[in-house]
């Protein structure tokens, strides 16, 4: 099977075929720092880090871009509150959010566009529109005409009945069902002055409008045409909607090819938003001893167009799968290969494994029917082992080959194994000379003092295995 998408713009499922052969061109929306981003946020930024993965997994060459929104209304009200510009404001809600990226094992995008520093194609591309007619001028503002764009509609399909010709919006947000001409150039407050967040242009001094800034930051880094933007389900419209027709509008061109939108995550089986009172952050889930991995491995677990219920539980289920796979690991990392006679059953089982969690993510990325092939090996393989302990050497080197490869997608086990090789430092000296002491009162056949120490080890909650290469020890 081809590898294939369901192209929001189309609403059908379609092949995916890059502009250039080889080569992938992604945009992907990314947050408003004006606070630290909820769990919501997080799950469609993993799922643009699995698709990101993925297209590399399957050997394309890939630039992955997300910018950065560090000017609009919600900023400069936060700013004017804290005293500061809008550039002090935003500086460690920029850095929080990139730590955390690092912490839920996301890629780094090859560029992270900031709207404040592509003011200058901003200003060009607002230019483009009234020379081609677009867009007009109404005391300093720069309106988008959508009556010009006959397209207008066709991503988020709003009914053309809808529109509300020459009524115009220059707040970042509006209704969902509001298509009005929207503010592409805003003309200065006193506010914006004060913070930062005004600069000169040919229409007097000002500010971008917030649909504005994704076009001229995906066009400078990507060119006017390129393959996939990714976003929030809840971007379709107006923001998204407003990128085409304000980027095609300007070019002439088609702008991105696939439109790829995640659902929602629900908490308490209501949408989680940053308004709502019970929006979760990443730095509250880790505080209450949820893992990273653990994080990861939920946000990623359903299919990013079905609705994520997230729980406590759902975490729990989450934690005790990731287990599942990271015993597997270890167990075959501590397999010592045997007779070459053995029948070779490990190979068709990796070989098996690979197809079909290939198979599953061709179609639409379908992450749940990937994992059921991961889970299904195994369970397989440990079936297997169980019957052979001592297989081939080939047999094991595509057994533990296989998860590697798979694990170059998910990054749920090297996470795992990260938090555990980072944990707390006090904590590993400690464990460490605990088994240091246990080895050596092994050595001299003092059994009863090692056991001892292991006691003391499993009260503290750390749980010891000794293997052929020597004790390895995890938190329970």
């Amino acid at each position: 099977m081809a590898l294939r998408f369901y192209n929001t713009l189309t609403r059908r499922l379609e092949p995916f075929t890059p502009l250039e052969p080889g080569y992938v061109r992604v945009y992907a929306c990314g947050p408003t720092v004006y606070q630290a981003p909820h769990i919501g946020n997080y799950r469609t930024f993993l799922f643009n880090d699995l698709l990101h993965r993925y297209l590399r997994w399957k050997g394309f060459d890939v630039k992955f871009v997300m910018n950065i929104t560090d000017v609009d209304d919600r900023i400069i009200e936060k700013s004017l509150q804290a005293g500061t510009t809008i550039d002090e404001f935003t500086a460690p809600h920029i850095q929080g959010f990139q730590e955390e990226l690092r912490t839920l094992g996301i890629l780094p995008p090859a560029a992270m566009p900031r709207a404040t520093r592509h003011i200058d194609h901003m200003i060009e591309l607002v230019q483009k529109l009234l020379d081609r007619g677009h867009a007009y001028l109404v005391d300093g503002s720069v309106f988008y005409d959508i009556s010009s764009f006959p397209d207008y509609g066709k991503l988020s399909r709003i009914p053309l009945d809808q529109v509300r010709t020459g009524e115009r919006v220059a707040s970042d947000r509006y209704g969902k069902e509001d298509a009005r001409d929207f503010a592409l150039w805003k003309p200065a407050k006193e506010e914006d002055r004060q913070v930062g967040a005004a600069w000169p242009s040919p229409w007097g001094e000002g500010r971008p409008g917030w649909h504005l800034e994704c076009s001229a930051m995906s066009m400078a880094e990507l060119g006017e045409s390129f393959d996939i933007h990714a976003g929030g389900e809840d971007l379709v419209f107006p923001h998204h909607e407003d990128e085409i027709a304000q980027s095609e509008g300007a070019t002439g061109k088609p702008f991105a090819r696939y439109w790829l939108h995640t659902k929602h995550l629900l908490i308490n089986a209501e949408k989680m938003s940053k308004s709502a009172a019970g929006a979760v952050t990443l730095a509250e889930l880790l505080r209450a001893g949820h893992s990273p991995a653990d994080v990861r491995f939920l946000l990623l677990s359903a299919h990013y167009r079905k609705e994520l219920n997230f729980s406590d539980a759902a975490l729990a289920d989450a934690r005790a799968a990731l287990r599942r796979l990271t015993d597997f690991d270890d167990r075959l990392n501590r397999t010592a290969p045997g007779d070459d006679d053995y029948p070779a059953t490990l190979t068709e089982l990796a070989n098996a494994a690979l197809v079909g969690f290939e198979e599953a993510l061709d179609d639409d990325l379908n992450l749940p029917a990937a994992l059921a092939a991961v889970f299904t090996f195994v369970r397989e393989a440990n079936a297997s082992l169980d019957r052979e302990p001592t297989p081939p050497a080939a047999a094991l080197d595509a057994a533990r080959n296989a998860l590697a490869s798979i694990d170059r997608v998910l990054n749920v086990i090297g996470l795992a194994r990260q938090a555990e090789s980072a944990g707390d430092p006090e904590l590993v000296a400690w464990v460490e000379a605990r088994l240091q002491e246990r080895q050596q009162a092994r050595a001299r056949r003092d059994f009863a003092r090692a056991d001892e120490i292991r006691n003391e080890l499993t009260a503290a909650g750390i749980v010891v295995e000794d293997t052929p290469d020597g004790p390895r020890w995890r938190r329970a």
